[in-house]
């Protein structure tokens, strides 16, 4: 069994479907999950150029996700999920990606949430979760800020006051937010830092579209502002600790969104070359689809794409190792750490490897297209842009950094990343 937009005979349909070898599925029940998503995806792929020219946020494409069980694939079957395995829900976010990275990227931080229950030690605090997410509950992120605070601290701050919890700060990055029925939030509680879940329709919370980026312009990754909202005590989370492959986890869904990007675009590129009746006079053939120059770069394309899929889906059964090592009550620590040191290692060396192949790809697909290719109504140039600003949110160069300094000397990745103000600032 195979991944493959291939039609059920050869030559069937070729006219209107361009093939493809995606390569095996990641499991043998893949198709089972994947099937009845497909027709999803396919609708969220159909208007992604309008909406990104109309700058339309993707409230409706999310709403059928969440109506057809996608926010709960990561749940056991008793809770109203499917079980999926790591390996698995990579797959379907390269599909889904492939349709809109805006999509992926808005339910990020939900995917990240799932797994902090899933993994939990506070069985309380787990079984509580556990049953928000099975009634259907969306979370966005309310993590990172872009405001004065030092690196390794937020501004964000929850207080004790005389009238109880409150919480009081700023947000960016707020992915998703805007699409969720709660913000996951990270502040200050005096010197430790808490995560909470906050409401997002509660009193004192402001979810601002005012993301202005070139890519991801769909995402609703602006500003949240938090101004002395009350929070329940069993919205925090008893303990700090997040789930042990979190820092490869978030960077892997960025990966998931490349290879999508890639399996667009080299599905775009071959169908219109062999739609294209325009020639060169300079050209090899009387028609594009038999010249073999851009044959060969519509190859070099889908030979990105399946290189950047294939990596992404590898990487993720690193993920699931180091998920089961965790929940493991077999495995010491030894175990535990050998597997999310792999997890967080594995991850690192497909960053630069995917980024490169998709960023290459975004551009080369144009040699094989005329000067129509670059209006905006095509929406071509989107992939780049897309690919660019997902590149940027973690640089690959600390990530090349990281890997040669495991395999140089032993040095496992950080457990956790931030970003703030410099110590020279």
């Amino acid at each position: 069994m195979t991944q493959s937009n291939q039609p059920s005979s050869p030559g069937e349909g070729v006219a209107n479907q361009p093939l493809a070898a995606w390569g095996a599925p990641p499991s043998e029940r893949y198709e089972e999950l994947a099937a009845p998503l497909r027709p999803l995806f396919a609708r969220i792929r159909a208007s992604a150029v309008e909406r990104d020219l109309e700058h339309r946020l993707p409230h409706e494409e999310i709403a059928w996700l969440r109506e057809a069980g996608f926010t709960r694939l990561r749940l056991p079957r008793e809770h109203g999920g499917a079980g999926a395995t790591l390996p698995e829900l990579f797959g379907l976010l390269i599909e889904l990606g492939a349709a809109d990275t805006n999509v992926v990227n808005a339910v990020r931080a939900h995917r990240g949430f799932v797994e902090d229950v899933l993994t939990a030690r506070e069985q309380e605090w787990r079984t509580h979760w556990l049953g928000v997410l099975a009634d259907g509950a969306l979370m966005g992120a309310g993590l990172s800020e872009s405001g004065p605070a030092k690196g390794g601290t937020f501004g964000t701050e929850l207080t004790h006051t005389s009238q109880g919890l409150r919480l009081n700060g700023k947000k960016f990055y707020t992915t998703g937010s805007l699409f969720a029925d709660w913000v996951a939030v990270a502040a200050q509680h005096g010197e430790e830092t808490v995560f909470l879940q906050v409401p997002r329709k509660t009193p004192g919370v402001d979810v601002l579209d005012d993301w202005d980026g070139f890519g991801q312009a769909l995402t609703a990754s602006g500003t949240a502002v938090f101004e002395d909202v009350a929070v329940r005590p069993e919205w925090v989370r008893p303990t700090a600790a997040r789930f042990p492959y979190a820092v490869p986890f978030y960077q892997l869904v960025h990966l998931a969104s490349l290879a999508g990007i890639g399996r667009a675009l080299a599905d775009d590129v071959a169908r219109r070359v062999q739609q294209r009746d325009r020639v060169y006079s300079h050209g090899n053939a009387a028609r594009v689809a038999d010249d073999p120059q851009i044959l060969q770069v519509v190859g070099r394309v889908h030979g990105a794409a399946y290189a950047a899929g294939a990596t992404s889906l590898h990487a993720a059964k690193a993920l699931q190792r180091s998920y089961d090592a965790h929940l493991d009550a077999r495995a010491d620590d030894a175990q535990r750490d050998k597997a999310n040191a792999e997890a967080h290692v594995e991850v690192d060396q497909s960053v630069s490897v995917i980024t490169r192949l998709v960023l290459d790809a975004s551009t080369e697909l144009f040699d094989a297209l005329g000067a129509s290719a670059t209006l905006r109504t095509a929406g071509l140039d989107r992939y780049w842009r897309n690919a660019r600003t997902i590149s940027s949110h973690n640089p690959r160069v600390y990530r090349e950094r990281q890997v040669g300094a495991y395999a140089v000397n032993g040095s496992v990745p950080p457990a956790t990343y931030r970003v703030g103000k410099g110590p020279a600032a």
